[in-house]
C-alpha cells in the first residue's frame, strides 16, 4: 500500500524538523509507527513513557512495546471520536489541567525542575498536556458510546463468577456501618475576635506592602491543603466552593485587593483573586480557627454523656437522638447514618467503610467494637477541621473475606460487566485494526503485542 498525500506531506514536514532539530541539538527523531494517516515518533514515545511515569502507572511489559500499541490503540478510538462527533468539555479539561499541573510540579519539587525534567517550557508543557486532556475525553466518550451499556442476567454473572478461580477473586477488607451523633462545643466571643483581629493585621501588612499574601499564608494558614502553596488554590468553579466562600471570591476583579473577613463551616478567611478564567477561578486565601478551649469540649463531653445514658436507659433512641440533638448536619437527617463519599471507594455513596476510610477518630473508637455497641463521648476533628464531642454505634460488620456472589453480588456484578466491555473492546478494536493501514519500523516489529494484526 502507498502513502497517502496526507502522510507523505506530514513525511516532509517532519524531516525538514528533523533536519532542523539535528542541525541544532544534535538529535534525530525517527517514524516508528504509521496508523492510518497518522504517525508516531520515536520522540513522541519517551514523552509518553515519561508521563507515565510522572503519573506513577504501571507499564505492562517492554515500554518501547506496551507503549506505541497503546498510542495506536488512541489513534483508533480518536478516528472514532471523529466519526461519532464526540465532544470535549472544556471546563473539565481546565479543571484536570491545573490538577495535573500541581501534582506534577508537586513531584518534581518546583516548575524549574519539571521544565528540566521534559526538555520543554512550562507553557509548552501546559499545551501538550491540554492536548493529551482533551483526547482523554474524546476516547473516553466513545468508550461510553459503545461499550457503557452492558447489562447482563443474574444467571451470567453467576456463570462469570462460576468460571473465576479462586484465587483471582479479589479479597473484601472488612467493613463496618456507623451512627454518629456530635455536640459543638461553644466557641467563646473573645477566640473569634481573636482570630478577626489577627487576620485584619495580615491585611493591613499585605495592602501596605510589608507582607505578601503567599508569604503570610504560608506561615500562619490553617488550611494544610494550600498553606505549604502560598494559600494558592486550584481552580475552581463556584459549585466547588462552600457558598459563603464562592460569593465573595467570586465578587474579586483587583489581583492587588484582599477581601473582606469570611465565616464558612471551616473557620474564618481573606481570600485575594490570582486569576479568573470563564466560569472557574483561582485564589489563594489564609484560614484561620478559633481556638476552643478545654472547658468548652469538657462541657460539651457532659452533655453527650447525658443524651448517651437517655439511650442506654431507653428513654430514648439512637435514631432519635441523631436527629433532635446532633450537630452533625451532615447525617442528623439521616439518623446519624454516615454515608461513605470518598469517590475512590468501591462503597461510595452507601454506608460502609474500610476502617482506612472513616475518619481517624473514629476509626481508633470503632475497631474492636461489636454490632449494637456504643462508644463513650470522644473528642474527635471532623473532616472539616472542627473539634466536637462525639459518640458513635456500630450497626452492622463485615468482616474481611473473598468476595463471593452471597455477600458481595454487586461487586462480582461489576466485576463481569466489566469483563463483558472489555471482551467487545477487544472485539471493536481487532476488526479496526484489520480494516486500517499500519506500517511499523522493522526496529520495532520484535513484541509480543496485545492484539493481532498489527504486522501486515
Amino acid at each position: 500500500m502507498k502513502f497517502s498525500a496526507k502522510i507523505l506531506l506530514s513525511l516532509v514536514v517532519f524531516t525538514l524538523m528533523a533536519n532542523s532539530a539535528a542541525s541544532q541539538n544534535n538529535i534525530v527523531d525517527e517514524i516508528v509507527w504509521v496508523v492510518g494517516d497518522e504517525a508516531i515518533l520515536k520522540s513522541e514515545v519517551e514523552e509518553y513513557r515519561k508521563d507515565i511515569q510522572m503519573q506513577n502507572q504501571r507499564i505492562e511489559g517492554d515500554p518501547y512495546c506496551f507503549i506505541p500499541e497503546q498510542m495506536a490503540i488512541n489513534k483508533l478510538f480518536l478516528d472514532q471520536a471523529k466519526l461519532d462527533s464526540i465532544e470535549v468539555n472544556e471546563a473539565n479539561v481546565n479543571r484536570m489541567l491545573e490538577y495535573y499541573m500541581n501534582e506534577y510540579i508537586s513531584s518534581t519539587g518546583s516548575a524549574e525542575k519539571l521544565q528540566e525534567y521534559f526538555g520543554k517550557s512550562l507553557r509548552k508543557i501546559r499545551e501538550d498536556l491540554r492536548t493529551q486532556l482533551r483526547e482523554q475525553q474524546l476516547i473516553q466518550g466513545v468508550q461510553q458510546k459503545h461499550f457503557e451499556n452492558v447489562s447482563l442476567t443474574p444467571s451470567e454473572i453467576r456463570k462469570f463468577y462460576n468460571t473465576i478461580p479462586q484465587d483471582s477473586l479479589p479479597f473484601i477488607p472488612t467493613t463496618m456501618e456507623v451512627q454518629i451523633i456530635t455536640v459543638e462545643p461553644e466557641v467563646p466571643l473573645k477566640e473569634i475576635d481573636a482570630v478577626k483581629n489577627r487576620l485584619r493585621e495580615y491585611t493591613e501588612q499585605i495592602n501596605s506592602g510589608k507582607s505578601s499574601f503567599s508569604t503570610l499564608a504560608l506561615l500562619h494558614s490553617e488550611d494544610p491543603g494550600t498553606a505549604l502553596k502560598g494559600g494558592e488554590m486550584d481552580f475552581q468553579t463556584r459549585a466547588q466552593l462552600v457558598p459563603e466562600f464562592s460569593n465573595v471570591a467570586f465578587a474579586l476583579n483587583d489581583p492587588t485587593k484582599v477581601s473582606n473577613i469570611v465565616e464558612t463551616e471551616y473557620g474564618y478567611h481573606i481570600i485575594q483573586l490570582i486569576e479568573r478564567r470563564g466560569d472557574m477561578g483561582k485564589f489563594r486565601h489564609i484560614l484561620l480557627k478559633p481556638k476552643i478551649p478545654q472547658e468548652q469540649l469538657d462541657t460539651a463531653l457532659v452533655r453527650l454523656d447525658s443524651i448517651r445514658n437517655g439511650i442506654v436507659n431507653k428513654k430514648i433512641t439512637f435514631d432519635e437522638a441523631a436527629t433532635f440533638f446532633s450537630a452533625d448536619k451532615d447525617t442528623r437527617n439521616n439518623k446519624g447514618i454516615m454515608v461513605n463519599n470518598r469517590s475512590n471507594s468501591q462503597n461510595t455513596g452507601t454506608p460502609r467503610f474500610q476502617l482506612s476510610e472513616l475518619n481517624q477518630d473514629i476509626a481508633k473508637v470503632v475497631g474492636e467494637m461489636k454490632v449494637g455497641e456504643m462508644s463513650k463521648p470522644f473528642v474527635m476533628v471532623t473532616d472539616k477541621g472542627k473539634q466536637v464531642a462525639a459518640v458513635v454505634k456500630v450497626t452492622n460488620r463485615n468482616d474481611g473475606h473473598k468476595a463471593n456472589i452471597n455477600n458481595d453480588y454487586q461487586i462480582i456484578k461489576q466485576m463481569a460487566e466489566n469483563d463483558r466491555r472489555q471482551e467487545l473492546m477487544d472485539d471493536w478494536l481487532q476488526k479496526k485494526i484489520e480494516t486500517i493501514y499500519v506500517r511499523i519500523d522493522p526496529n520495532w516489529k520484535g513484541c509480543d503485542f496485545k492484539y493481532k494484526g498489527w504486522l501486515k
